[in-house]
């Protein structure tokens, strides 16, 4: 990523340190983005990520004057960002007591898998991910940028004990050195080492393999070909339509609950069984999450001229073909994707 000119970072540091706060943001600024998104790799949650970044900030404002400018502003910043994470997870106060169960007319069909805790994960808007994208050199690093905020990959990144999750993002998503790694979490390089191991084999095992390298590139005319196809179907209550788009060994997620089906077979019984079991209900609006195709739905009022939200869909594409929905049901979501909470019905 990169920064701003060495001898205007000094200049912004000197004027800071005497207590600018205008110099402070401006010396800040180009790495906001970046550590909410880093932030949002470690909690799951773009919500709590926004919340971690301010305290980040704020923290990083208070302690200038003892920054000994042994590591540069953006690895100091990391350092405070990373901490405030581990600290937001240990302490455990912004996960709800109790997570917003899906409410449906009709009991839960049995799933394929059943996790043992749930699943705290929401979407990440695309257009935010572009403030990023816009400052990556290079075709690669644009990929590699998507990847590594792909649900698949943050859905494994949650089951990691918080240390070895935050040494892998630092590490391996970020590039981070270990010595780097080990003063930022006030460890050693061995410690530092032995966690990254263990988080790459456990890594492996939860997300084998997310398929996004014969993934359709984003907006081409490939995707958007299933993206409409996808929609039309859904919006039609056409499970046969739906499920012909489907992988072998497709999955269908609801975090947070930890139910999930894969397969065709399974997927179909669920389709049939809770969403579209009344035909079709739906309308899709269209977005982008985690480098992903997505939709904001919308359910039909036969009472009244009003679409109502109804949570959001993100989709994971192998070729031609659906490999993953991720449906999350809280409407809170909306907003940060620039979707209102109702729509008038056409």
């Amino acid at each position: 990523m990169r920064g701003m000119p060495p001898a205007e970072e000094t200049d912004l540091l000197a004027l800071a340190r005497s207590g600018s706060g205008e110099a402070f943001r401006e010396l800040v600024e180009p790495y906001r983005r970046e550590l909410q998104v880093h932030c949002y790799r470690i909690l799951g949650s773009i919500q709590d990520a926004e919340d971690v970044l301010q305290e980040t900030l704020l923290a990083a404002w208070r302690g200038i004057g003892g920054y000994e400018e042994r590591a540069s502003v953006r690895t100091w910043l990391y350092r405070i960002a990373t901490n405030r994470c581990l600290n937001a997870l240990r302490a455990g106060g912004r996960r709800p007591h109790e997570y917003p169960a899906f409410r449906s007319d009709v009991p839960l069909p049995e799933p394929s898998h059943r996790r043992a805790e749930p699943s705290w994960l929401e979407p990440y808007p695309d257009v935010l991910l572009d403030e990023i994208a816009d400052h990556v050199p290079g075709p690669e690093a644009r990929y590699e940028l998507r990847e590594s905020v792909s649900l698949a990959f943050l859905a494994a990144l949650q089951q990691l004990p918080p240390r070895q999750r935050a040494v892998l993002v630092l590490r391996d998503v970020l590039g981070f050195r270990a010595a780097e790694v080990a003063t930022m979490l006030d460890t050693t390089v061995n410690a530092v080492t032995s966690a990254l191991k263990r988080a790459r084999g456990a890594l492996v095992h939860e997300s084998p393999g997310t398929g996004r390298e014969s993934a359709p590139l984003p907006d081409s005319l490939l995707e958007r070909r299933i993206v409409d196809d996808f929609s039309r179907a859904f919006e039609a209550g056409d499970i046969d339509a739906v499920v012909a788009m489907l992988t072998d060994d497709a999955w269908l997620t609801m975090p947070p609950m930890p139910l999930e089906y894969q397969g065709p077979d399974a997927i179909r019984h669920f389709l049939a069984t809770v969403p579209l079991r009344d035909g079709g209900r739906h309308v899709l609006v269209p977005t982008r999450a985690n480098g992903q195709p997505a939709f904001g739905v919308y359910l039909r009022d036969p009472r009244t001229p009003i679409l109502h939200a109804h949570g959001m869909v993100v989709l994971a594409l192998s070729g031609d073909r659906v490999t993953a929905m991720t449906r999350f049901h809280d409407n809170v979501l909306l907003a940060m994707f620039g979707l209102p909470r109702s729509l008038p019905a056409s």
